[in-house]
Formats: structure tokens, C-alpha cells, sequence
């Protein structure tokens, strides 16, 4: 095929409110380095990396809930994921989904064509298990909120599925964040989980991949969402804030929490795990700043853990889970691309039930 030397692409020139973002119709279509790829993106799905690093909400200088975050003004020291700045203009989405059309110097030839979806997280080649030394595709590296992307050739993961792109580009960022989760509580089918904010992209991908695991799965979510929840597989859907959440869990034995949620109503939820149980945390989009008595966490036993850049496995499963149709996509809605500050208003209002893509 013809690779043109100019695409359309949205531009993010700073951080801060939607009015960073540019549309570009004369964007210089990249060339793939040595050991990179160069894809033609189909379709590229949208997350709460994009809008947080867009509004620069990952700095510590911002306090509240992700829909608020420009209301603050971010510490220029460390408004992305990793804790330092990136730089701009920068070309945001992780969760692409397209064809191999061109490859660089070191990577085989035959690769193109290959119809691929991303590994988001960027590593050292020499030192894959380092967590420090890695990066996020559509951070410090351009993604596919345009018409072509570049990305190393081990971060393009073939897959084989009668899915359409919308459909495979929900995967990348929500699944591997959940599955992330998950394996970080070392959650089994012995294990009763708690998944606030279940309608979103993460918690519909933790509701699957939990109930994969074989747990018990009791999730929450506004009510006119509740059907939806339950068609994921969901045992039980209660409301995202019950008014006496203990009360409604009488019965249950909450032995994980795997929360993105956070703000003002996440000491009930801990409140509600059994001795011994695990919390799991991957995002805070009700707000960062919890209350925590530290003696829920010492006399029962409790082990919190964080969950960002994942195991090397977590990729290479969830391809052998959407291949064997063992999950399946959360697709909410799709944008033109040229229309991403509407989806992403969207997005941020939780307008849709499971994850947004745009075309491009």
C-alpha cells in the first residue's frame, strides 16, 4: 500500500482543559525506528490516562475527583503517570487497534499486515522487569489518536478474531489494567470480589476477568446501569452508593476489593472486607484523598495493594482470552476522531455504559 506523508491526527498542546486538544489535517506521518512498527490505526479506544494526563490531574498539587481537575492547578514537576513531565505536542490513546504497514530495520517483513492491538507499557529491552524504567504508549511516546502510529515491534501483539477494531480496542488499556488488578490480589475462584464504578471500562473488564477467575463478583453501579452490569456477569448489582452497604452484604464475604473509584466513599467500602481480605487500587476517579483509620487496616489484616505497570504475562493472556471468546468487548460508544473532545466529555460525564472508541 501507498503510505501517505501527511494524516490527520488530534493534538494535545499542553495540560489542562479540552481546548489543549488541535486538529490537525497536515500531521507528518512518523517512520518507524529500527526496532519499531508503523500502523495504519483502525480504531483507538479511549482512557483515564488520557483524560488525567490531559488535565495533568496525576500531580499531587491536584486533590479532587477527575471531572474537577482542571478547577487545580497541577505542580509543573509532576503532572503525568510516572511522576515527571512529558513533553509536547504530544499525540495521547493507548488503545489501538490496526494494521502493520510498514517496519523498521531489525523487524521482520513478514510482520506486515499482521493485524495487532497494543502493549501499552513500554520497557527497557534489556531489562523488561524493571517497573522503573518503563513508559506508557500515548505518553512518552506518540499513540493512536491518528490516522498512523509507530510503536516498538514487541508492543504490537497479533491477534486473530472476527471482532472489529472498535470492538478489539476496548481491550488494550481497560482489560489489562483489571487483569493487572487481579493478579496483584492473586484473586481465585475461592474469593468473593467488590467491584465499585462497574459500568466504566476498568470495572466491566473487572467484572469478566474476575468471574474468568471464577470468583464471586458483587458489583456497584447506578441503577439504570444495573442491566448492563449484570449482562457482564455480575452475581449481584447494587447501587454505587447504598445507603447502608454492610446491611446489603449481610451474607456476603467480601475477601477482595478492586476498586478505581476512590473519593469520599471508599472507607465504607473497606470497611465491608473480611479479615484478611485484599484491596486492589488502579485509579481514584471520585478522588484521591481518602480517610483511612489504620486500625481497619492492622487488627483485620487487610493487605493493600497498587497495581499500574503490569506483569510481563498479562498481555499475552487476555490475546488467549479474546481469541478463545472467553471475555468479551465493552463497547459503549464510537467518535469520529475528529470529534474527540465530544467523546471525551462524554467519557469524563460517564454518559455510556463501558468503553469509548474513536475511528479515525
Amino acid at each position: 500500500m501507498t503510505i501517505p506523508s501527511k494524516m490527520n491526527a488530534m493534538i494535545l498542546t499542553g495540560h489542562g482543559d479540552l481546548d489543549k486538544y488541535e486538529w490537525r489535517t497536515d500531521w507528518p506521518v512518523p517512520t518507524p525506528a529500527a526496532d519499531q512498527v508503523l500502523v495504519k490505526v483502525g480504531a483507538c479506544g479511549m482512557n483515564n490516562t488520557d483524560v488525567n494526563t490531559r488535565a495533568g490531574w496525576y500531580s499531587k498539587a491536584v486533590t479532587g475527583a477527575t471531572d474537577t481537575a482542571t478547577e487545580e492547578t497541577p505542580d509543573g514537576d509532576d503532572p503525568a503517570w510516572g511522576g515527571a513531565p512529558i513533553t509536547f505536542p504530544r499525540i495521547q490513546g493507548a488503545d489501538v487497534c490496526g494494521e502493520i504497514v510498514a517496519v523498521g530495520a531489525k523487524v521482520d517483513p513478514a510482520r506486515i499486515g499482521e493485524r495487532i492491538i497494543t502493549d501499552n507499557w513500554l520497557r527497557d529491552s534489556d531489562d523488561l522487569q524493571n517497573k522503573n524504567k518503563t513508559g506508557y504508549y500515548g505518553s512518552e511516546l506518540d499513540g493512536g489518536y491518528a490516522q498512523y502510529t509507530v510503536l516498538p515491534s514487541r508492543n504490537a501483539l497479533a491477534v486473530h478474531s472476527d471482532l472489529s477494531d472498535a470492538e478489539l480496542a476496548t481491550f488494550s488499556c481497560s482489560y489489562s489494567t483489571a487483569e493487572g488488578m487481579l493478579e496483584r490480589a492473586q484473586v481465585t475462584a475461592s474469593d468473593t470480589v467488590l467491584v465499585p464504578g462497574a459500568s466504566g471500562g476498568v470495572g466491566g473488564a473487572l467484572v469478566q476477568l474476575a468471574k474468568h477467575r471464577g470468583a464471586r463478583v458483587i458489583a456497584l453501579a447506578s441503577p439504570a446501569k444495573h442491566a448492563e452490569v449484570s449482562a457482564l456477569g455480575a452475581d449481584r448489582v447494587l447501587p454505587r452508593t447504598p445507603d447502608n452497604l454492610s446491611a446489603d452484604l449481610k451474607k456476603e464475604t467480601i475477601t477482595v476489593l478492586a476498586d478505581v473509584v476512590g473519593g469520599p466513599f471508599w472507607s465504607t467500602l473497606v470497611d465491608v472486607l473480611e479479615r484478611g481480605g485484599r484491596l486492589t487500587t488502579s485509579g481514584a476517579i471520585a478522588g484521591p484523598m481518602v480517610d483511612l483509620d489504620l486500625r481497619t487496616l492492622y487488627l483485620r489484616d487487610l493487605t493493600f495493594t497498587g497495581s499500574t505497570v503490569i506483569d510481563l504475562a498479562v498481555m499475552p493472556n487476555l490475546i488467549r482470552y479474546i481469541e478463545a471468546g472467553d471475555i468479551r468487548p465493552s463497547l459503549a460508544a464510537t467518535y469520529p476522531l475528529a470529534d474527540l473532545k465530544d467523546a471525551q466529555s462524554a467519557f469524563i460525564a460517564k454518559k455510556h455504559t463501558g468503553n469509548i472508541v474513536v475511528l479515525p
